[in-house]
Parts: structure tokens; sequence; C-alpha cells
């Protein structure tokens, strides 16, 4: 779904690095199948990572970070397929429930483009999955792996563990510095070597750390997959295709100099635990191969990336399963939607939904077919091919109807919930739509879509000091506090704005006024310096101090002819960033 206000410029400095450091470390899943029936309670870790980030505050370290990345251009902020990683992923936490830890995290999962294999995690509970990655699992088993991996380095907080160990591993630099001041008045040349000495050990140290971490995350992945129910055969299958996917990288550098196990090493680990448990077999369930589909489509939306993703759809549809056909044929509508063909986007999920309500050949073994949530990930693609078509009421009619039985039998898919809100505004019928949101809102106050989706029904009514309102709720839920307090402003102004309504704007600005005078003074003092360092933005450094501070004030980067406009425009849209990587799983680039 479009934002309804101006897009993001760039990132804050300190969350931009903060991020990089956070991302150190994705690494490859480990592959298995279990049933374990017991494993050990994870283990409670020590003091040094308390002190050097706290539960709380690395919960509120990611959810900053999340922030700037839900405006990259790459962050894939597309409903089916963050229901589906979620779905996956909650699967995987609930047969672990003490991976939340102590601060009770909510995990939340996510996608961005990039054709790497890579997945990472941030501080707090927050895991992205690359495009590649997902493209590049064969089963669900697979994909499973990666994302018990990275709930591994979440629970056992290993970005917390990091820079308690880099605050030990400062001393030893600077012993060396004392032993080398020492050793230099005898010998210069013993001085200069105690002193490189240091250095180095410091630097294997927190190389052999991360070695460490993966090989922890890949333990306690392979416990966690096992007991949801996946074949930890998975885990061993992606190694071996990072494997191939990394072996020009992974040669060029020695052993003991990654950041990663050798990728033979963790294989070898897997498959000895795989062999002490029984076998399993899963069966897939059709939305995994959905959802592939469509962020094929997704990764790359130029003309030369969807006549590449036509070709290979394609070639997809010649297979014998009905998996394949059933994916492909979606995979297509999906494509014809992003050119605006919507006649053939509905004819080709209607096939798509044909083959996969098809039952199996007379004679043919086939078991019944698993399907996740591909109903309502056809529902929402229903609803988006005729939502887009807003010029045309008998097709917007259509849409409220179709999204009204949507919402009844699939209540808890958000996307389709703000594809029926919208249908509703666009329909020409804004008071409902008001009515609609209000009670969403009731139960999903943090979700800053459905804000956005108010505001505009508020601006079809006319009702303007109410429509800021809702866009400075939406803002102040993605972080950009002086933003909201801008669209206060305008509220405040409007000719409109009721006795009530300036009531709730002097509230909501005091509310504002204290939590940026609060943030301010978290910059000032400790915060997060541990983990900033320099760096630049776009490749461009900040100009000065001033332009630094209104960036982190206001992280949409609005200038004031932009604050206040209701629809994204070529003055307040243009600024698009891309947030730094992971390193590629099982290698450093």
């Amino acid at each position: 779904m479009n934002r309804y206000h101006s897009i993001v410029k760039t990132f804050p400095r300190r969350s931009l690095l903060a991020l990089s450091c956070a991302l150190l470390f994705a690494a490859p899943l480990a592959p298995a199948q279990v049933v374990l029936t017991h494993t050990p309670n994870l283990p409670s870790l020590g003091d040094t990572s308390r002190e050097a980030l706290s539960p709380i505050t690395e919960r509120k370290l990611g959810e900053e970070i999340m922030r700037d990345i839900r405006f990259d251009h790459d962050y894939l902020d597309d409903p089916p397929i963050i229901e589906y990683l979620n779905s996956l992923g909650n699967t995987l936490v609930s047969a672990r429930p003490d991976v939340r830890g102590e601060a009770n995290y909510d995990y939340f999962f996510f996608c961005v483009r990039d054709p790497m294999l890579n997945a990472f995690a941030l501080p707090g509970g927050f895991i992205g999955v690359h495009s590649g990655l997902l493209l590049a699992a064969q089963t669900e088993s697979e994909l499973a792996s990666v994302l018990s991996h990275e709930i591994g380095h979440v629970t056992q907080r290993h970005i917390a563990r990091q820079l308690g160990e880099q605050k030990t591993d400062a001393l030893i630099p600077l012993a060396a510095m004392v032993l080398a001041a020492l050793a230099a008045k005898s010998n210069p040349d013993a001085a200069m070597g105690v002193m490189m000495g240091g250095q180095g050990l410091a630097i294997q140290r927190q190389l052999n750390f991360g070695r460490d971490a993966e090989r922890e995350a890949d333990r306690i992945g392979f416990q966690i997959m096992g007991q949801a129910g996946y074949e930890t055969n998975g885990m061993v299958a992606f190694f071996q295709r990072l494997q191939s996917a990394t072996r020009n990288y992974s040669d060029l550098v020695p052993a003991y100099l990654q950041s990663h196990p050798l990728t033979t090493e963790r294989i070898a680990d897997i498959q000895a635990r795989i062999r002490e448990q029984p076998y399993r077999q899963r069966v897939d369930a059709l939305d995994f191969f959905l959802v592939r589909a469509r962020a094929r489509v997704l990764q790359d939306t130029s003309s030369k990336g969807l006549a590449e993703t036509e070709e290979f759809l394609r070639n997809q549809l010649a297979q014998p399963s009905r998996h394949q056909i059933a994916s492909a044929q979606y995979g297509m509508a999906i494509l014809a939607l992003k050119r605006h063909d919507y006649a053939g986007a509905q004819s080709w999920l209607d096939k798509s939904a044909a083959t996969i309500g098809r039952p199996p050949a007379p004679g043919a073994f086939s078991s019944p077919l698993p399907k996740g949530i591909a109903e309502s990930v056809l529902a929402y693609t229903s609803l988006e091919i005729k939502v887009d078509q807003e010029n045309k009421p008998e097709v917007m009619a259509l849409a409220i109807k179709e999204g009204e039985a949507a919402h009844a039998k699939f209540p808890l898919s958000r996307g389709i919930v703000w594809q029926y809100a919208d249908a509703l505004i666009k329909g020409g019928k804004p008071e409902q739509a008001e009515r609609f949101l209000r009670d969403q809102l009731q139960m999903y106050r943090s979700e800053p879509e459905l804000q956005d989706l108010l505001a505009q029904a508020y601006s079809k009514m006319g009702k303007i000091a109410l429509q800021h309102i809702a866009l400075a709720e939406s803002y102040a839920l993605l972080g950009g506090t002086q933003a909201a307090l801008d669209q206060l402003e305008l509220a405040r102004k409007a000719r409109d704005a009721s006795f009530y309504e300036q009531a709730v704007i002097d509230a909501r600005e005091r509310e504002w006024q204290a939590k940026r005078r609060e943030a301010m003074g978290e910059k000032k003092g400790a915060g997060f310096s541990g983990l900033a360092v320099t760096g630049s933005v776009n490749g461009k450094d900040a100009k000065d101090g001033k332009e630094a501070k209104a960036r982190e004030d206001d992280p949409f980067g609005t200038d004031p002819a932009c604050r206040g406009v209701l629809a994204s425009s070529p003055r307040c849209s243009d600024g698009r960033f891309g947030a730094p990587r992971a390193t590629p799983w099982g290698s450093q680039r």
C-alpha cells in the first residue's frame, strides 16, 4: 500500500550506522529436521551483555532502526509476503516460547529487495530476509532453517554480547601501548611489534566471537525448527546451496580471517545432529510457492526485470507439479497487474485458483495439499486488481462487496483490511470507511496504515482538521515526531477545527514535544553511542551539524513546502536511499 504522505529522503546518520553494525550478524542458516523429546532451556546470559545493552534498550534500538528501514525503497512493504513470513516465523517462535526472552519480544519478519542469499537479525526481535534468499529456498523447511538461525541470534543476544566483548577487548590495545612504551627505551622495533600484536589480538578475538556466535545460532536454530515440525534436512540442503553460491568468496579469505565458520564445517555439524533424530517428511504448503512467485515479480519491476520474470514463469508453467503450475499462474497475474493489464491479471488469477481447486487425476497418488494462507493471498490479489481500477465505478462497487466478504472470511489479514478500506474510499463511501477504520483502530492502534487511510477518508469528507490529525498520528507511529508536530499545527489552523479537536491537538502536542525532548536527551547522553561510527548517507557526507540534526528531528526529510502535502509529489518524494546490507552468509564482502 502506498504511503499517503511524503516519502523519507535519508536515514538519520546514527540509525543508519547502528543498522550497519547490527547487520554484521547475518549468517547462513543451518539445515535440520528433528523432533526433540527434550531440549534444555536456553541459557541466561551474563552481565556483560546486560551492561552493554539491556533487553529493553535493545528493543527500542530495533524499533528505531525499523522505522528507518520501512522507508527504504528496497523494503518490500507487501502484505502477502509480510503475512506469510510472520506466519512461518511465529510458528517457529511458538515451538520454543522461551526465545522471546525476559522482555517477551514480539518477533517481526520482513523482506528486502536484494539478490544476495542472506538474512539478518536486528536488535529486539526484528528479522529480515533478502528476496534472493526467499527465491533460492526450494522448500519451506529450507526457509524455516534460515529464520530459526536468525531467531537463535536474537534469543542469544549476540549483538549485546558483542558490545560487551568489545569493551573488554578495548583494553588489549591499551595494555599493548603501555608495554610498547616500556620496550621502546631499549628496542624500538620490539615496541612496534608489541603494539601491532595487541591490535591484531583484539581483531582476532572479534572474529572468533563472530564464528562462535554463528555456531551457537546454528545449534539453537536446529532445535527450534525441529520442534516446530520442519525437516531439519532443509538446513543442510540450504547450506549446500549457500556453499555453491559463495565458493568464490570463501576461497579468497583464509578460514581464520572469516567472520563465519566454514560452510563445510557447519554442514558436518548439522549432519551429525540429524543422524541422532528420527526422519520426518513435511509437505510444503501452497502459500510458500505463491509468495515466492509474488516476490519474483516484485524483486525487479523494471521492463527488463519483468521480461525476464515472464520467461521464467512461462518455463515453470511447463512443469508437471500442480504447485509449480498454480504458483506460475499466480505470478503471471501479478506480472499482468504490474503492467496494468487488469483483464489479463484477473484471468491468470482465476486460472491459478482453478488449478489449486482441481482434484488429482483419477488413479493418481496425491495427498491433500496444505494451503496455509494461500486462500487469503488469492483474496487479497483479487481485491488488489479491482482497487487499482478506481476510475471504474462498477469495478469499485464489486471491490467493496468482495472486500466485505473477504474481511468476514479472513478477519486477521491486515492486507485485506487495508484493501477493503481503500475500496470504500475510492468507491465513494468515505463515511463507511471512517467507521470501519475507527473500529480497526480500537484493536490495532499501532498501525500507521490505518491512520493513512483514515486521513484519506477525512479528505474525501472535507474534514481538514481531522485529516491532519490522522496524518500526525501516522507520522508519530513511524517515528517522525517533528513531522507529526507540523501536521498538528496545520490541523490547529484549519477552519473546521472544533473545540474538542483543539483539545486533542493540545494534548498530543504536549505528549510529542516531551517525547522529542526525551529523544534528544538520549542522543546527547549515553544513548546508543556504542554502536555509532562515522559514515555517509547516499555517498554524501552530512554538510554540517544543522543538516544532521534536521534529519534526525524529521526522518521524513520533508522541507517546509512539503509538510502537509497530502499526496506525494515529485518535489516531495524524490528522495530514495539504500540501506547498508549484511555480509553474505558464510563470508564477508
